[in-house]
């Protein structure tokens, strides 16, 4: 029986319907392709943050200071490891190393480990890195990979406009090698030695006032980078609907920064732009960790995050809904594959809003590596050889420490006056170490 006019429409209403359905719950799932953010994280390799110019250093970071006017700017964001290998791990991963296994520098993940490529691929994303790896095993942080020691530019271009085109997000990790050791780029001529400010907790030597001079062109060098990779982002119209974060990793080579746990160290300048959705020119004092960029990507993708991550999806606080993230912050070290080591010397730590906790588990062992075998570390030496007292002090704090160190880093941001022996603070201490 031939079917009427007002049952062919009924079932084309019938047909539009379903279909709508299914879109919905496709959207609902990983969301419309031409709405989900792309991600675009940039990385620098050793610098520390109170470097930067944004965040009242002295080297000039234009760009960087203009991301951050244009976003949000955080003041304490941590990382768990302080080299390059565990850091980067720590970040793909949103696992603590001693979860992921990759601890020691110049390491791997162990397989059964997810990495950002597997949580975000099946959302749709393209996954990308550029510059700098130091990571393993190729089989899980499967990423598009670009470049060798800095992000190749022509290929992030390549990248940009394919996806401009298709309307397909990425997620693009773009890093860094600088400013890295041997400090070789950028103008040193814009940092004249005499008039640098050296932080107090270093030896004032010629060798250490040149070193400081080319490692602070080398951050301006950084920031050129990111400058171009933003210009890139606006030449094909994907501004507006990318979360850039721009991070300076762990400390710089000079001593008491990279390599240990004090906040020169483990604490990181990390700034947030997303239009429409991060307010610009915030600052938020929020503690949040490297762990937590990978469920904040996979949530901000329309993903759910793991719950068997470290991390916690940190979008509330760009998102301008809360102020707070973590009580606490942790920090670990060990000196199995760097550079120079000797004996073991196992680090840990954890850190409140106030007060930062150290636990060095064979302080009977001097603590050592690279960076003890350059010229301005062996100047310190000798000078303290030659009487000065403060760099005797300062390289012996340096090699030698107690099993507990005990900082109030709101009052001691250098981390100079060990509070662990002190009876005031012995609750702090139990607290702490609980």
């Amino acid at each position: 029986m031939p079917l009427s006019f007002w049952d062919r429409l009924f079932i084309v209403a019938l047909a539009a319907v379903c279909v709508g359905a299914v879109a919905s719950s496709a959207g609902a799932a990983g969301g419309d392709a031409g709405q989900r953010p792309n991600f675009v994280f940039i990385i620098a390799d050793d610098c520390t943050h109170w470097d930067l110019g944004c965040y009242g250093g002295q080297a000039e970071t234009p760009n960087m200071d203009r991301l951050a006017q244009q976003g949000m700017k955080m003041t304490r964001c941590f990382q768990a490891a302080p080299m390059c290998s565990p850091t980067r791990h720590n970040i793909y991963t949103g696992l603590y190393p001693v979860k992921s296994g990759a601890y020691p520098n110049h390491t791997y993940i162990e397989e059964g480990t997810k990495s950002i490529v597997q949580y975000l691929r099946p959302l749709g994303y393209r996954l990308a890195l550029s510059g700098k790896k130091h990571i393993n095993p190729k089989s899980i942080l499967d990423f598009e990979f670009s470049g060798r020691k800095n992000p190749d530019m022509s290929k992030i271009d390549t990248l940009f406009a394919e996806s401009a085109e298709s309307g397909e997000p990425f997620c693009l990790f773009a890093c860094s090698n600088e400013p890295h050791t041997p400090w070789n780029k950028g103008d040193a001529s814009k940092y004249p030695p005499d008039e640098l400010e050296l932080p107090p907790n270093w030896v004032d030597t010629p060798e250490t006032r040149e070193k400081y001079s080319q490692y602070l062109a080398e951050i301006t060098y950084f920031d050129g980078q990111v400058g171009r990779i933003l210009e890139m982002l606006d030449k094909h119209g994907l501004s507006e609907n990318t979360l850039v974060i721009v991070t300076s990793e762990q400390g710089s080579a000079f001593p008491f920064a990279k390599w240990t746990l004090y906040d020169a160290g483990i604490q990181t300048g990390m700034i947030a732009r997303w239009p429409g959705k991060i307010e610009p020119g915030t600052v938020s004092d929020a503690m949040v960790e490297y762990v937590d960029i990978t469920p904040t990507f996979v949530e901000a993708a329309g993903g759910e995050p793991s719950t068997m991550l470290d991390g916690e999806s940190m979008l509330p606080v760009l998102l301008g809904e809360a102020d707070e993230h973590k009580d606490y912050v942790y920090g670990i070290h060990t000196t199995k594959g760097i550079l120079n080591a000797k004996g073991p010397y196992p680090i840990r730590a954890i850190r409140s809003e106030r007060y930062k906790l150290i636990l060095n588990l064979a302080p009977e062992n001097m603590f050592r590596n690279v960076a003890q075998t350059n010229a301005w570390f062996k100047s310190w030496v000798e000078a303290g050889k030659n009487g000065n007292a403060q760099a005797e002090r300062l390289v012996r704090k340096y090699r030698h420490r107690p099993a507990v160190e005990l900082y109030d880093v709101t009052e001691d941001p250098y981390e100079r006056n060990n509070l662990a022996g002190d009876p005031d603070y012995a609750d702090v201490v139990s607290k702490l170490k609980n």
